[in-house]
């Protein structure tokens, strides 16, 4: 992985050098600074594709009667995956440090850095009181999704049968392409013409390259769609729903 700078923004007239950083090994502090709170993405989890680089964010908030004035962040994951943040600005007693994640650079040739990612997080508080905390947090940092649906044929008689297929794809970070997901139970669903709610099917099981088939008898005018509730490293995703007219 490659490392970027760390930046801690600091209020008032503290000279960032000031802000001494030793190695931690273990989860600890000294005296009354206290993390409360560390909130990764707004709370979602990170997905990436296969070209665009993610930017993201982790807010850390600490409590200390002197004020807050730097945080040290670092994200650890699997398959030995790191991410420095490009900079961090502090405002009140929250430190907010951002994240660039460029798939084929920072998780180049490694789909197994994609599941549950950890936040180490360092806090300093103007009086050098500080809090140190491995793992103070988790997120989920995923490889993007996607599913496709195509229902035929259209129009179609009443009682005839209905093929409903698709693909359900995810981005390969080794070959920066979205590759089939194979395995997977994925569910078919249908919306009746003039209501807003889809009513699951069946449950139809991605191949070895990702393909959905189905088939359905004609009943009436409405939508078909594939539904994927998702994985640890892989989000939900859901096709727009194909119209099929049935006279």
């Amino acid at each position: 992985m490659r490392l970027r700078a760390t930046v801690a923004a600091v209020s008032g007239a503290l000279a960032l050098s000031a802000l001494a950083v030793p190695a931690a090994q273990a989860d600890g502090g000294h005296g009354d600074t206290a993390l409360t709170e560390v909130v990764v993405n707004g709370g979602k989890n990170v997905v990436v594709g296969t070209t665009e680089v993610r930017t993201f964010t982790v807010a850390v908030t600490a409590a200390d009667d002197s004020g807050i004035i730097g945080a040290d962040l670092t994200l650890n994951g699997p398959g030995f995956g790191s991410l420095e943040p490009t900079d961090v600005d502090c405002l009140g007693n929250t430190c907010t440090g951002t994240f660039s994640v460029d798939p084929r650079v920072d998780l180049a040739y490694s789909n197994e850095r994609a599941g549950t990612w950890y936040v180490d997080a360092w806090v300093d508080a103007a009086d050098g009181d500080y809090v140190w905390r491995q793992k103070a947090a988790s997120f989920k940092l995923q490889r993007q999704s996607t599913v496709s649906v195509n229902a035929a044929p259209e129009p179609v008689v009443k009682g005839k049968t209905i093929t409903i297929t698709g693909k359900l794809a995810r981005a390969n970070w080794e070959t920066y392409t979205y590759a089939g997901y194979t395995s997977q139970p994925v569910k078919l669903q249908f919306r009746k013409a003039g209501t807003t709610t889809y009513t699951t099917v069946r449950t139809v099981t991605s191949n070895g390259t990702g393909q959905l088939k189905a088939t359905a008898t004609a009943a009436s005018d409405g939508y078909w769609r594939y539904a994927f509730a998702g994985t640890t490293t892989t989000p939900a995703a859901t096709a727009a729903g194909d119209y099929v007219d049935v006279r």
